[in-house]
């Protein structure tokens, strides 16, 4: 059942954090953990690295944010944004190897995981395919049917955890462009991610507190999301995060985790 029915008076705020690997650094996963309350951490296919994973989770737990798996196509080159031709079968497998290696790394720090996200190229690919969003329900109802699934609200996937019989929980974007149907602006698309952050702010609002969202074109879209996503890459994402919980105090908004 989709956690997003009634008004929204709290929303909880994910982040893709853990993206460093090796000697590359991506983000600052300690001044931005403190803000959020659910981390979605690389498994080592788009970025990240088991140390990077370990330190990641470690720092989650201090500040009891909740531990997210986010699952990616093996595109370390391409940081998991390019998309290629998967078959259901496969990707399923895929799923599970990178929620059992973080699962792994949690339980060694005394942490469990709550939820998984998709992350970039899979996440688009399976919010609009059916079958790839079947595997990736299926995948994680195997390993652990207590996992909830971050997915594009309204899309395949909310409706693939819910077939499964998952906690779907419907996510929405502070700094990214829609689509008149719905769907992410491309990357690749002048304006898929807002410049401003003040833009990026009164859309995060009028998402969590309206449900809505202006798109690229002009109409108002009806978004049923219980998630914020903040992207641990932007610019000063720890700015954002700060920015955004003071609006969404100001516009009655409380923010907490999903209730598992």
């Amino acid at each position: 059942m989709a956690l997003a029915e009634g008004r929204v008076k709290t929303i909880d705020l994910n982040c893709d954090m853990g993206e460093s690997y090796g000697a590359w650094r991506m983000g600052d996963d300690a001044a931005v953990m403190p803000l959020v309350t659910s981390a979605n951490v690389a498994c080592g296919f788009h970025a990240g690295d088991a140390s990077v994973m370990r330190r990641t989770v470690a720092l989650a737990r201090a500040h009891g944010v909740a531990i997210g798996a986010h699952v990616s196509l093996p595109d370390l080159q391409g940081f998991g944004r390019r998309e290629m031709r998967v078959a259901p079968g496969e990707l399923r497998d895929l799923v599970q190897y990178q929620i059992g290696a973080l699962a792994a790394i949690a339980a060694a720090e005394g942490a469990r995981l709550a939820h998984v996200k998709p992350h970039g190229a899979l996440y688009n690919m399976a919010a609009r395919d059916r079958a790839l969003a079947d595997a990736i329900a299926l995948a994680i109802r195997e390993v652990d049917a207590t996992l909830a699934l971050y997915g594009l609200a309204g899309s395949a996937m909310v409706a693939a955890a819910d077939a499964a019989g998952l906690a779907a929980v419907g996510e929405a974007f502070v700094d990214r462009a829609y689509e008149r149907d719905g769907s992410l602006t491309p990357r690749s698309v002048s304006g898929a991610v807002h410049e401003t952050r003040e833009r990026a702010l009164e859309q995060g609002v009028s998402l969590a507190r309206d449900r809505s969202v202006r798109a690229r074109t002009g109409e108002t879209l009806a978004i049923d999301a219980a998630t914020l996503c903040i992207h641990g890459d932007g610019h000063d994402p720890a700015g954002l995060a700060r920015a955004l919980r003071d609006k969404l105090a100001e516009a009655g908004v409380g923010v907490r985790a999903p209730p598992r």
